[in-house]
């Protein structure tokens, strides 16, 4: 069984399975030959160059895992016959944590700091705390969940959106009317066509006042436009770990906005991902040749 793979790592855990013939592409070097017989391929994490171009070759294809959460570069190209699945679960941990981290950045104003104390400048004040928020977090999946559990003991208000509502989760179309409630908004939303620019001016201007937005799902989900002019203004704050243009470019306004915290898309991109990721892709593969029932199989949007 011919597979593609993103890495030697993810080759070694497969090296023992029965039949499994794996080349490596990581979007960086030439492409393997043979990508008409490939039957699994597991891309990187970074999106390889020509996804239509390579999916439309790929005329054995039969299931294609991400190492990703997100499915956008591959949903729409994918060819009659395979089965996309994602890697639900493998990201939880980094991005719940980084969620953490940031907010608490934002809030306790470490940059500034970290900023004084390179200048050598002792500025005492006193700053905002994450105790008593109201913390919306839209986009109430697995790493929701995970995110939620992290900040057990925090002293906070959890408020749960998603796309459907259910118990304890409020659905997307009361969001306007929660948002002028919370201090921290996090977003985890899927990048899919009814999320794309979702977080507006209007939206923004929904926010109150000294609020900050962390954006852990996806770049495109945020008007960077909308976003920049409250930061100019002050009234809102921000930490982004994804972009929008991405990577973010020299001399962009959002590296000058005052109130910031940007990191280069690295929320999930730690230790314990890799390992997960490697556990994730040996037992889905496992589960292929055995004929099993896949996990994390997309069936609609995401």
């Amino acid at each position: 069984m011919k597979t593609w793979v993103p890495s030697d790592s993810v080759a070694d855990v497969l090296s023992e399975l029965p039949g499994v013939e794996c080349a490596v592409y990581d979007g960086t070097s030439s492409m393997p030959d043979g990508v008409e017989e490939v039957e699994v391929w597991i891309p990187p994490l970074v999106t390889v160059p020509d996804v239509p171009g390579t999916l439309a070759r790929m005329s054995s294809l039969r299931l294609l895992q991400t190492v990703t959460a997100g499915v956008e570069p591959y949903r729409p190209h994918m060819p009659e016959g395979a089965v996309l699945c994602n890697a639900r679960g493998v990201h939880e941990a980094g991005t719940a944590e980084w969620a953490v981290g940031a907010m608490i950045a934002v809030l306790r104003e470490f940059p500034g700091f970290v900023d004084a104390q390179r200048r050598g400048e002792w500025t005492y004040h006193h700053t905002d705390v994450l105790a008593d928020s109201t913390v919306l977090i839209v986009g109430y999946g697995s790493i929701g969940a995970a995110l939620e559990r992290r900040l057990d003991g925090f002293e906070v208000e959890i408020v749960r959106v998603a796309r459907s509502a259910r118990e304890g989760v409020h659905g997307m179309d009361e969001l306007p009317a929660l948002l002028p409630q919370a201090d921290v908004v996090v977003l985890l939303v899927p990048a899919t066509a009814a999320t794309a620019g979702m977080v507006d001016a209007a939206f923004l201007a929904r926010m109150k006042d000294g609020a900050v937005l962390v954006n852990a799902a996806r770049g495109g989900v945020v008007d960077t436009d909308a976003l920049v002019a409250e930061l100019k203004d002050g009234r809102l704050r921000a930490a982004l770990d994804v972009t929008a243009p991405e990577p973010l470019p020299e001399g962009h306004p959002l590296w000058s906005a005052a109130g910031v915290l940007i990191t280069p898309h690295v929320a999930g991109s730690t230790p314990a991902s890799v390992r997960r990721t490697l556990r994730l892709v040996r037992a889905q593969v496992e589960r292929y040749l055995a004929g099993e029932p896949l996990e994390n199989v997309i069936t609609d949007s995401y």
